[in-house]
């Protein structure tokens, strides 16, 4: 035998939602669960970027990359640091696979900076997981005031 329900014509109006229940159930604890700030920018590793009078220094956070495996370009005002790594782990039991692991990871992070650098004076040093650069300005970068006739 089936359940009988009375019929209602007012239930779906005791409740004024133009969303209904799936919106609320979206936001559920949103704005409650911590959020890390890595997880925002994924895909781009933390960089630092300080001037002097002669140069702009940048410090780039890139752990587990060898140092081949990361690339450095400069064109003119514009800066790309990309990094790429692979690995692979396996397992073996005599001659059974027990577990393989497959790792690819490719980050890359590009930003322009206020005057042209002079390329061919540009070092760069990984250690310890740190990229620093050392990006001399160009000295036709200064402002030249012109008198107006």
């Amino acid at each position: 035998m089936t359940d009988l329900t009375r019929f209602n014509p007012f239930r779906g109006l005791t409740r004024v939602d133009p969303f209904g229940r799936e919106l609320d159930d979206m936001f559920k604890g949103f704005f409650l669960t911590p959020m890390p700030l890595n997880q925002l920018s994924s895909g781009q590793f933390p960089i630092d970027v300080s001037e002097d009078d002669k140069n702009y220094k940048v410090r780039a956070e890139l752990p587990g990359f060898n140092k081949e495996d990361i690339n450095v370009s400069v064109t003119g005002d514009q800066v790309s640091i990309t990094a790429e790594t692979k690995k692979e782990k396996e397992e073996k039991k005599g001659s059974q696979v027990v577990l393989r692991e497959c790792y690819y990871g490719r980050q890359s992070r590009s930003f322009t900076l206020p005057q042209g650098v002079d390329d061919a004076k540009t070092t760069a040093k990984y250690e310890d997981g740190v990229l620093s650069l050392i990006l001399p300005k160009k000295g036709n970068g200064k402002n030249k005031s012109i008198v107006i006739d």
